[in-house]
């Protein structure tokens, strides 16, 4: 293996921006989740002044804010947050289904790094582990995969 050329992306967040979309619905989860991906984000270099929060009511709206703020060409990574938990429903799984494809479409269609932190979860107790329980702080995952994707992304831009 040593004869091959390896390409990786750091954690290294200094002079890049990001923003954040956050839904409320959930809101004592999601806050966690928040918390954890700026904690990340100013650990591993990002001024905060190059954080941007942007609020969305709920898990269907994440997708369009995120359209928005890479269609305008200012941040260099995007993280997705927020929380379904399982009703009585079906809308569980087509809110799951719609919500996570319009993350990943974003991501894939103007080629920047989305984190994606929306948790699909059965019941609160287990969002409440995966943001910041025993199952560690999937905000916080959500900001080191978006920073290390940026760089790497500039990594693989300069070899042109």
């Amino acid at each position: 293996m040593s004869e091959i050329r390896v390409i990786e992306g750091s954690l290294s967040g200094a002079g890049r921006r990001f923003a954040v979309v956050a839904s409320r619905f959930n809101g004592a989860v999601v806050e966690r989740l928040v918390a954890g991906a700026v904690d990340c984000m100013r650990r591993h270099g990002v001024a905060s002044e190059d954080i941007l929060l942007v609020r969305v009511p709920g898990a269907l709206e994440i997708p369009l804010a995120l359209e928005e703020l890479a269609a305008a060409g200012e941040v260099d990574g995007l993280v997705a947050l927020g929380a379904v938990v399982r009703g009585e429903t079906s809308h569980f799984d087509h809110v799951c289904a719609q919500a996570s494809a319009g993350i990943v479409q974003v991501g894939l269609e103007h080629r920047l790094p989305v984190g994606f932190g929306l948790l699909t979860c059965e019941t609160t107790a287990q969002a409440e582990e995966r943001a910041g329980g025993k199952a560690g702080n999937k905000g916080w995952e959500a900001a080191m995969a978006a920073l290390e994707m940026a760089d790497l992304r500039a990594r693989l831009r300069a070899r042109d």
